[in-house]
This record gives C-alpha cells, structure tokens and sequence, in this order.
C-alpha cells in the first residue's frame, strides 16, 4: 500500500513537472512573437499626381546619372525609392520613449529618424524628431554617414540608444540621426524614418542592423520574420510584422520556400515570367529578384514591363526612339538572329552601340531629343542603344513562337507604343480590369499569379476613378541586374517569411 502511494505521488509530480515544462514553453513562444500593426495610408489621386511630379524632376535625373547604381561620395545606394510607400508601423527610440512611425523596409538595413539637430530640411519640421539630450539611455558617436535612394539621399550621423519594436527593447542600439533629407520624397512621405531589415553586408557603416541585434540580444525564439500586407482597402489595419515567428491566420495551404543567392537584399533567383499563358522566355534561364517591403509596386526590366503594359493596355511614352530603330533595323534585326550572331552582340554589330569597356553605348545615330538629352546630363541614357537591345529581346523571344517576319515586326512596332517612362506608374482603363490577363512568376518551380485585381491599384471613386498598374519599368545594369523588385503589389497577395536561419524566403497565398 505505502509503495503504491509512493508511486501515485512520483507519477503525479512527473506529470505536474512535465505540464510546467509545456506550459512555460508554450508561454515563451508566445511572448516571444512580436507583432507590429502596420498602418496603410490611401492611395489618393492628388498623391499620385505629386509622386509623378517628384520622380519625374528626381528619380529619372538621377537614374540618368547614374547614381541609382553608385555612389562616388555616398555610403550607400539603395535600388528603391520610397515615394508611393503606403505601409508603416510605430517604433520608440530613448528613455523616455521618443515615438516614430517608420517603413519597416526589406531594401536597406538602417534605422534612420530626423534629428533635432536637422535644422535646414523641410521635411523634418513636419516630422517626429529625435532629440538626444532627452534620453538618459543615450551614447554619443557622431560618426558622419549618407544615404542615397532611387528618390532622394540623406544625411547625418550615428548614435546609439535603446530601441522599442512592439513588446521588444533592442539596448544600445546604433542609429542615424538625420541632419539633411535631400528630397521632396521625405516631405510628401507620411513616415518619420526607415527600419531597414536587410542584411548587413548592405548596411552603412556596417552598423549592425536591428534585426541582428533582436536575434543576438535572445529577443525572439526563432530566427524569422514575416510580413502579412492587407489589401483591402476598408480594413482598420493595414497589415502586420511577426518577428519571431508566423502567424497561420495570416496565409493558406504550406509556404514554398526559395533559397537566398546573395546576402545584402532579400535576393533570390526567379524562374519564367509569364502574361497569360504567353511566356516571355526572358527568366526561362534565371532571373535575380528581391522582396522589398519598402518599394509599393513591382519593378522589372522595361522590354517586359512594356510587353506587360501591351497586353494590358497601360499608357506608354518615350516611343519615338524605339519605332526608329524598328523601321532602319528590324529587317536586319531578324537576319542577324536567323544566321546565329548572338543576340548581346546584335546592336554592336549594326553600329547601334559601341562597348565602351564598361557598358554598351550609342554610336553615331543621334535623334533631336537625344541630342537635347545629353545637353542636360552629364553621362546620358542612350536611348538608341537601349531601344534596339529591347527590339532584339522581342524579335528573339519572337523567334521562338515561329512567328513570320511581318508579324513580328508588326508586333513591336505596337510594343514600342507602350514603353513606360522609367521608374513612373502606367495608367490603365478601369473598364477593361476583367479583361486584362494574369500575369505569374516562377518561383521555385511554383507558378505566383497574380490577377488584374491584385496589380491593379484604384484610387478616386466614380468618374474621378484612375487605375494604376502595379508595374513599374526599373533596369538595373550587369553585374547586379537585371533585377526584380517585388514590392507590396506581390507581397499582398502572397504572405512572406523571411527566415534569416536558414537563408530562406517562404511565400504562401495571403489569407
């Protein structure tokens, strides 16, 4: 009797162990995922108007002098613009906390505020400032730092103080404060800063990211974050950030998972692209992609961009030059590519371009607006050189459907219709939303489709209604490009990890 009740006691004080062992696992779990509401700022027509205005004085300048792709005085050069970013969240930086709503950003790897030492910039009279003199938790450092975006650059320099994520304080955190933000993008930007949550190797200074600092502080249980982006335009909350974890309300069925090719962005490599069912064979070898939480649309090379506004039919500019090298070379064109040159070595050959030893570049076929083009810049796009690399792209992708000739020239003298002004929404008729295609990627050896009512944004209602397409022309040059940017028009409709573990980014259809 007395070794029964002995083991009775044993059993109930191993059960007893065993429920507080669960108990506090399934505690810590939970405390440790940390979630951050994002909020969603309308997409209002007067808005688009001054982001065309901003990236049309800004943007294109600065992609013409290619300062998008490097920087000769900067620490930095993000492949991103801010300006139609419609997503942030709240943050707190000292002791006490000083409140700010910030883009929790994919793109870059820097937390960045104004400063109140920023006393020339417009933008930060309209923004929470970060003043140092009122956080006991504050440590000087004052090393200097810049900052360039495809839609402006900033200014200032480091310090360091604790950071509030959610639930979550990141002690000793090093940031920048901001003295001068050098764009009309931070002045029409309803955020105070950025969060960056890329990797490291892209990061000023090589200040260690936040992200790393919540991982090695034991802030989180596993060593993952993911972003779920609401596109519906009445909901409360825009969307949410776990850090820690996933949230299975926030996606369905299992996640596709993709390796990382090169850590700094979220990089990872594409398959084919699809419009409809017509491929357009452009990825069928590999593609580099990036998911950026800090970009709104989705960036692509501009002869897929334009063969997308084709079949969509988007509004297109800058035509002129393309339908001139299409009428003097398409013919040519085609030859060349039926007796085997390569199609790299096409315009090179015709006298298009020339290879300067870093890039190719036009060669002796100047057109009034290109001539007027290099009198306001100091390096130029050449417009004549890139028309005809993008014709020899479509005539080839051409070839593989055994299309004749006159079809296919016909056919491109249409896409030169539809070339999108780089880094500039496209418009689209509202009417046509049910008729437009599909348009999928290949990720993984999954197909990723998204439909006209995914990458189409609306915004005005009635006969003030615009729809904008979720597209937008972006080329980046070898070795980095051609580049895919996968903004918050993908990441809508497809719920995204980011498992820094594992080197892995897993995408599952948006709940």
């Amino acid at each position: 009797m007395g070794f029964t009740t002995t083991m009775v006691r044993r059993n109930l004080l191993v059960v007893l162990c065993i429920s507080i062992l669960i108990s506090s696992i399934l505690f810590s779990s939970t405390e440790a995922l940390v979630r951050i509401n994002l909020k969603k700022r309308p997409l209002d027509r007067d808005t688009v108007n001054a982001l065309r205005i901003v990236r049309k004085i800004g943007l294109d300048n600065e992609a013409r002098e290619g300062r998008l792709y490097g920087s000769s005085n900067g620490d930095a050069v993000y492949l991103k613009d801010f300006l139609g970013a419609q997503y942030y969240g709240e943050i707190a930086i000292g002791t006490p906390p000083q409140n700010f709503t910030v883009i929790f950003d994919t793109g870059s790897s820097n937390l960045w505020v104004p400063s109140s030492k920023c006393l020339f910039s417009i933008p930060c009279y309209i923004h929470s400032k970060y003043k140092s003199k009122k956080s006991a938790s504050y440590t000087s450092n004052g090393k200097k730092c810049d900052i360039s975006y495809g839609s402006g650059s900033i200014s200032g320099f480091l310090s360091q103080d604790h950071v509030e994520v959610g639930d979550l304080t990141i002690k000793d955190q090093v940031f920048i404060e901001t003295t001068r933000e050098g764009s009309l993008a931070f002045l029409i930007g309803k955020f105070d800063g950025i969060l960056g949550l890329g990797f490291q190797e892209i990061s000023v200074k090589n200040v260690t990211p936040v992200w790393y600092n919540m991982v090695e502080q034991g802030l989180v249980s596993k060593e993952v974050f993911s972003f779920w982006i609401s596109r519906d335009p009445e909901a409360e909350i825009g969307g949410e950030i776990v850090f820690g974890g996933v949230d299975s309300k926030h996606f369905k069925g299992k996640h596709t998972y993709v390796p990382i090719t090169t850590k700094g962005y979220w990089q990872f490599e594409m398959k084919d692209f699809l419009i409809g069912n017509y491929s357009t064979g452009f990825c069928s070898g590999g593609c580099a992609a990036i998911v950026d939480s800090g970009t709104s649309l989705i960036g692509g090379p501009t002869h897929i961009i334009t063969e997308i506004n084709h079949a969509i039919g988007a509004e297109g500019v800058f035509s002129y030059e393309c339908k001139d090298i299409v009428s003097q070379y398409g013919d040519l064109i085609w030859d060349l590519l039926i007796s085997g040159v390569k199609p790299h070595k096409v315009c090179s050959q015709l006298g298009v371009c020339i290879f300067s030893g870093t890039e190719y570049i036009s060669a002796g076929i100047e057109t009034v607006v290109e001539r007027e083009n290099r009198k306001n810049t100091t390096s130029g796009i050449d417009l004549l050189c890139t028309a005809c690399e993008m014709s020899v792209a479509w005539i080839q992708n051409q070839l593989k459907q055994s299309k004749t000739k006159d079809v296919v020239i016909d056919y491109v003298n249409k896409l030169c219709d539809n070339i999108p002004s780089p880094n500039q929404e496209s418009v689209v008729d509202c009417g046509r939303i049910s008729d437009l295609p599909d348009v999928t990627f290949t990720i993984a050896d999954k197909h990723f489709r998204l439909t006209p009512d995914q990458y189409i944004m609306k915004t005005g209602t009635d006969l003030a209604e615009v729809c904008i397409s979720g597209f937008m022309a972006f080329d980046v040059p070898p070795p980095r490009g051609p580049l895919w940017i996968l903004g918050d028009v993908f990441m809508g409709a497809y719920h995204t990890i980011f498992d820094y573990g594992n080197l892995q980014l897993g995408f599952a259809e948006a709940a």
